[in-house]
């Protein structure tokens, strides 16, 4: 699914000449990553350290589009590890469609929570499909101090058919928001 949700993250940010340091967790394929440092951004590509092919399929993005200064990482949502604590400060955190299992909203926070920790101006940027109107991360954005904004795909060009829409049948509605501590907190 990273590759109807690539495009539509990285188009905006682009769209502005972006090249700051950025880590994209849950990468995957790294599409987004891969668009942002051919682009000229400092990126860290991460995915689950407990999942050693997908940070395998990290590497090989890389490798195959020639971005050797790419870092990758294991980061496991949730979990506190060196890897972790050892990033830099970032200045935005990409995900693509990582708000697909209700579950795993809060582990995706509590990581991106301690990333902020590190530079409380970083935000997340995040697509995704929507799969149930019943889901919501309000109570725990509210629980971590954070907020969120929703980006209109049709802000940036991205609600085009080639962008945003998919051929494959059934719904597939995809979101961009973009989530910051709350102001009280800085």
């Amino acid at each position: 699914m990273e590759c109807m949700f690539g495009p539509v993250l990285w188009s905006w940010p682009s769209t502005y000449g972006f090249t700051e340091d950025l880590c994209q967790i849950g990468a995957g394929v790294s599409l987004p990553g891969i668009m942002a440092a051919k682009c000229g951004a400092e990126v860290t590509l991460s995915d689950s350290s407990e999942l050693p092919h997908c940070l395998e399929i990290c590497r090989q993005s890389c490798q195959m589009n020639d971005l050797p200064q790419v870092h990758v990482v294991g980061i496991t949502w949730g979990h506190v590890s060196q890897d972790l604590l050892a990033l830099p400060p970032q200045d935005i955190i990409l995900a693509s469609d990582v708000f697909f299992e209700p579950e795993d909203f809060e582990d995706v926070l509590t990581t991106v929570y301690l990333l902020m920790q590190k530079n409380p101006k970083v935000q997340l940027w995040s697509t995704y499909q929507v799969r149930s109107a019943d889901w919501s991360l309000e109570a725990l954005l509210y629980k971590w101090d954070m907020k969120c904004v929703h980006i209109p795909l049709e802000s940036f060009g991205a609600d085009k058919e080639d962008i945003a829409e998919s051929a494959l049948p059934g719904r597939h509605t995809v979101e961009m928001l973009v989530i910051s501590f709350a102001k009280d907190s800085l």
